[in-house]
Order: C-alpha cells, then structure tokens, then sequence
C-alpha cells in the first residue's frame, strides 16, 4: 500500500445537519446548498460525476457541469453520441454526486435521465462560448482518435466552416436527471456524520435519516 495512505484523514468539524434545518423539498435544499458553496468560493460548485451503467452492466464515472435546475429535476449537456449517452440510452437509470469536500458536503442524486427539448438545448447552446460550441462540433466524444493534431485539425476547419454564428449540432443536447431520491450529506465529528434523503413517495417527498 502507497506509504502514507492508511494515515490520511481529517476530522469533519463545520456543522451538523437536522431534519429541523431542512426544507421540505429537495429542490429548494439544493438550492440554498448550492448557494453557500458558490458563497464559499469553490471552484466549480456545479461540478457532479455522472455515473452510469451500459447494457453489460459496467458502471462508468465522469465529471459534468450541472447547468440548470427546475422541480423537475438537474439539467446537463454533452454529445449524445458519448459513451455516457450510449449509457443512458440502454439504462436511464444513473446516480449524481456533487463532492463539495472542502465544505465537507457532498449531495447525492439518484433517478432518470430523460433528454430535454431540442428547444431547450438551444436556449442553452446559444450562452456558450464560441471556442466550445466549435469544440463541440469537433469532437466524436468517446471515439478513438489518432492524434491531437488531427482533432485540432478538425476544430480549425469547423472554424472556417461557421466564421459566424454556430448552430446546434443534431447530435449534441441536453439531458434533465428526474430524482428518486436527493441525499444531504455532512460530515460529523468522529465520523458520526449526518445523511438526510428525500425519498420521492407518491406525490410527496419523505425525509430519512441514514446511519452513517
């Protein structure tokens, strides 16, 4: 084992976490959550792993940008011909994990990924930067390539393709994770941490506390 690692730890200190605290709906929690990591200055508070699982059953990990919430559920975008896509294609069902560690936090997000709108898509498309909407467009996400140069190759020629505007690509769009359940997580002095889940029943949302 890697010298070291079996003494690595940290004590969990910055607050405790009460069903009292709590609102009723974990949309609303997230959101206040997602505030006071913003507030905190953490880089990329909107970055979550996706995990999801292909026909086989093997699970894969990566990290995405959440990009839009709603009573609905959280929202991303990527290439719906990436492996993740391929994934949710095959099995919808996937998991979220937002690891604010530095806040000593981290939101877990269990349920269904269903695409969104070509019309939402580009209500999305059209805020990102130039350089991504081209980097989109040139990239087979998940496809073997041979080189760098030949990817950048690429990029330069949808350049010059699109010296304006660039439009949505047919194969690029957004996806909405509808939640079963929305886990809060804070760690605890002696590792007695705190873990409240939303568990969708019905109509309604039931608030659980889990043993750590």
């Amino acid at each position: 084992m890697e010298e070291g690692l079996p003494r690595m730890r940290r004590r969990y200190t910055a607050g405790r976490l009460l069903e009292s605290d709590v609102a009723a709906d974990p949309f609303e929690e997230f959101r206040a959550w997602m505030h006071d990591a913003v507030t905190a200055g953490l880089v990329e508070p909107n970055a979550m792993v996706l995990s999801t699982a292909g026909p086989d059953g093997q699970p894969s990990s990566r990290t995405v940008l959440l990009k839009g919430i709603d009573d609905g559920g959280f929202v991303f975008f990527t290439n719906r011909g990436s492996r993740k896509a391929a994934d949710i294609e095959a099995n919808p069902r996937v998991a979220l994990c937002f690891p604010w560690i530095a806040m000593e936090r981290q939101v877990l997000v269990c349920g269904v990924a269903r695409p969104v709108s070509r019309a939402a898509s580009l209500a999305y498309w059209v805020t990102r930067p130039r350089e991504s909407q081209l980097g989109a467009w040139a990239s087979q996400q998940s496809a073997v390539i041979s080189s760098r140069e030949d990817l950048e190759a690429v990029a330069a020629e949808v350049a010059e393709r699109y010296p304006a505007d660039v439009p949505l690509p047919d194969f690029w769009g957004g996806y909405r994770v509808e939640p079963s359940s929305v886990e809060f997580w804070q760690g605890g002095v002696a590792r007695l941490h705190d873990r409240l889940r939303y568990r969708r029943e019905d109509e309604r949302w039931v608030v659980e506390r889990l043993s750590p």
